[in-house]
């Protein structure tokens, strides 16, 4: 599936809807963030079943407010409505590759469970 460009439109849909979603805060002028870019998309190759999306911070200013983006490149990872990872920076392949593996392998009834405590 091709990276999917998050709008206000479809932000919430898109989270809510999907189980896995990895999400990249980019801008056009942002140097990093292009050369992130063609690692981001060939990764998203390999994952058929996770959404790979990207928030343009400079037309989608609301979006990059609400989750307090002050840095970009920035990737956040939900897994079933949750952020379990948000960071700033490009990161290099293997490392990206890691990332994902480790974000799939993360058991979400435990993640859940926190949270309710937490929340508790």
């Amino acid at each position: 599936m091709a990276v999917v460009e998050l709008t206000k439109e479809n932000f919430e849909e898109t989270v809510t809807n999907n189980d896995f979603v990895i999400v990249d805060f980019w801008a056009p002028w942002c140097g990093p963030c292009r050369s992130f870019a063609p690692t981001y998309e060939k990764v998203s190759e390999d994952h058929p079943n996770i959404v790979f999306a990207k928030v343009n911070t400079e037309e989608e200013q609301e979006i990059a407010g609400h989750f307090q983006i002050r840095s970009i490149p920035t990737l956040m990872i939900f897994r079933e409505k949750v952020i379990i990872f948000s960071q700033a920076g490009a990161l290099p392949e293997g490392g990206f590759r890691e990332l994902v593996q480790k974000a799939g392998e993360l058991d979400m009834a435990e993640v859940h469970e926190q949270i309710a405590k937490e929340n508790g």
